[in-house]
């Protein structure tokens, strides 16, 4: 069954997942590149955090239908395989309050941003079924998997 999975979404201690002030220069506001101190700092992944042509642009297609039509775009392309959600704060929180996500992987690394957007911010995870299925420390993030109840590992 396919399962529709966020992975290694990054937020800070006081839970930003982008800082304050976001524009052109600061893609993820003021601060919240550090949130990434945890990622291996290789220039793919840079190039995929800040934006530039990373040779991947033929794989990403813009649905204006909304997030449903999006995942069902996107089930239909994965052909049985698990469904990847990326993008910012909104996309995952459009996604998590319409119970479409099955899993979230969160990275919680220690920085403190202070202000920003909160991935969590008016979102009862408990409520919407979901509990922690997996806790692990490491020395730059705290890895934590969130599962809807009742859905099982592949």
């Amino acid at each position: 069954m396919t399962r529709v999975r966020v992975e290694s979404f990054t937020i800070s201690l006081d839970g930003y997942g982008a800082g304050p002030n976001q524009d052109l220069q600061n893609p993820l506001g003021v601060g919240g590149t550090d949130l990434h101190q945890w990622a291996f700092p290789t220039r793919t992944f840079q190039r995929t955090l800040f934006g530039a042509d990373n040779g991947t642009t033929g794989t990403f297609h813009f649905v204006t239908g909304g997030i449903h039509e999006a995942l069902d775009r996107a089930r239909d392309a994965a052909n049985g395989l698990d469904v990847r959600i990326g993008g910012g704060l909104n996309t995952i929180q459009q996604n998590l309050r319409a119970g479409l996500i099955d899993e979230l992987h969160v990275a919680i690394s220690p920085v403190l941003l202070g202000a920003g957007e909160r991935l969590f911010e008016g979102i009862d995870m408990r409520a919407l079924g979901y509990e922690c299925a997996q806790f692990v420390a490491s020395e730059k993030a705290t890895h934590v998997v969130l599962r809807r109840q009742g859905r099982n590992e592949a």
